[in-house]
């Protein structure tokens, strides 16, 4: 097994950290894009209110009753996709929401998906637009499919906050941030 899987493995927030500096990386369409990920969300399975799972299997949300590794795709208010990293042992349904990351390969073609040339990835919806995951991608392997997670972390700090956008367990500080420099988002 590879730090990766086993990683995905273990317990949703030591996961969600551990996903923090590593590269995203997608071949939607042969083009070959990543960006780093420097904000993700924990959210556990039953015992956490905030998370989808939390009142069981749905056809929406099965995907996340999967094994580690598994990529849950979901539509947010019927506008934006959102991707999750499926953790922890089949079946308990613990994920981490991918809510943004630094362009690393592909810029060109990040920017032709987004319309734009700035705030590229800086958002759950924006992340999945910029690397081309739609909910055809729900279910499928981010350790071995055509959206990945590679490579080790690259070192930053780190900080936890409250989650975003939610009103149940809102006080749990399970988002976590890496600071990394970039031309765009310089560490202070």
């Amino acid at each position: 097994m590879n730090d990766l899987a086993a990683l995905l493995g273990g317990p949703v927030v030591a996961a969600a950290r551990g996903l923090l500096g590593r590269l995203l990386v997608s071949e939607i369409g042969a083009v070959r894009t990543a960006v780093i990920l420097t904000e993700v969300e924990a959210y556990g399975g039953g015992d956490d209110p905030a998370s989808h799972a939390h009142g069981g299997p749905t056809p929406r949300n099965q995907a996340m009753f999967g094994p580690p590794g598994t990529l849950y795709v979901y539509r947010s208010y019927g506008v934006h996709w959102c991707a999750n990293v499926v953790c922890g042992p089949a079946g308990i349904a613990s994920a981490v929401l991918l809510r943004g990351g630094l362009v690393a390969e592909g810029a060109a073609a990040i920017r032709r998906r987004r319309g734009r040339t700035d705030h590229l990835c800086d958002g759950p919806g924006k992340l999945t637009q910029a690397l081309g995951i739609t909910g055809a991608l729900d279910g499928s392997s981010l350790l071995a499919g055509l959206v990945r997670v590679e490579g080790a972390p690259i070192p930053g700090r780190v900080r936890s906050t409250p989650r975003v956008g939610i009103t149940r367990a809102a006080g749990r500080r399970w988002r976590f941030l890496l600071g990394v420099a970039s031309v765009d988002n310089p560490v202070t």
